[in-house]
């Protein structure tokens, strides 16, 4: 907890219980310390039970008022680690108002070398990933009612070139919320979607493995392309406040949309 255990004024989900899949790093571990900052109780889920525990142990010092983070190994591409980890977490929590489903992979090869083991690698962990971790969520909130919270991609929406295969799991995410989002707004749960363009250690990896030359296009291409900043924006500055609007009273009469957190790369509704 913080020494004076205050909550911050802006904060519309104290007390709500959270799930993050992919918490240990990115996008998902800024969620799950911004989110108990801001007095939620959460569980993070992943695969890299190390890092899982060290950004929870950095999430429960910054915690305010009722603000916990707790770890869970989870494979979001395995039906029973879903089952059992949202099942466990749920019992200590006392149910589930926001799933932020964060977990996924992203992968680069040209359309023409893509292997079929590594298409169907990408689609386990993305779409299926989704899927699940959807359906889990389902079972929780159907009576209560809830916020889904999924991550597509502008590659889902206009493409990426050497990322077909990731592109076509972004493109089925999206079209899986806006069907489940018609199906499930009966029992009060609103599924949306982020499309963010922020910079993570994964983005950072891809960039250490690419040339000079390449660099200097890609870093050409954002000036270009997004009008602020120009460069992949930051989690806790950038994506985190949007995540809590989606997650809190605000958005309750908001579904099925796609949010573009992206410095204006895509421009759709």
């Amino acid at each position: 907890m913080t020494d004076d255990n205050a909550i911050p004024a802006d904060a519309g989900v104290a007390g709500l219980r959270v799930f993050v899949t992919g918490g240990a790093s990115g996008m998902g571990a800024a969620a799950v310390k911004d989110f108990a900052r801001h007095g939620a109780r959460v569980f993070s889920f992943d695969l890299n039970d190390a890092a899982g525990e060290e950004i929870v142990k950095a999430a429960r010092a910054a915690a305010c008022g009722p603000g916990s983070a707790e770890y869970l190994n989870c494979d979001v591409s395995d039906e029973a680690s879903v089952q059992a980890a949202f099942a466990a977490a749920a019992g200590i929590l006392g149910g589930l108002d926001v799933l932020i489903h964060a977990a996924g992979v992203a992968p680069g090869a040209p359309a023409d070398q893509i292997t079929l083991s590594g298409w169907e690698k990408v689609f386990a962990v993305n779409a299926t990933g989704t899927f699940l971790a959807n359906q889990a969520a389902f079972e929780l909130m159907k009576d209560t009612g809830g916020r889904i919270i999924n991550f597509a991609s502008a590659a889902g929406i206009i493409g990426l070139p050497n990322k077909a295969h990731y592109s076509a799991t972004k493109g089925a995410v999206l079209a899986w919320t806006r069907t489940v989002a018609k199906e499930w707004g009966r029992h009060g749960i609103t599924v949306n979607c982020l499309a963010p363009a922020i910079e993570t250690p994964m983005y950072l990896k891809t960039r250490s493995l690419m040339s000079e030359e390449a660099l200097a296009q890609l870093d050409a291409r954002m000036a270009s392309d997004m009008p602020i900043d120009g460069k992949l924006g930051d989690p806790d500055r950038d994506l985190a406040p949007v995540l809590r609007f989606i997650a809190g009273p605000g958005s309750r009469f908001m579904t099925g949309q796609i949010f573009a957190v992206d410095g204006g790369i895509v421009m759709t509704r």
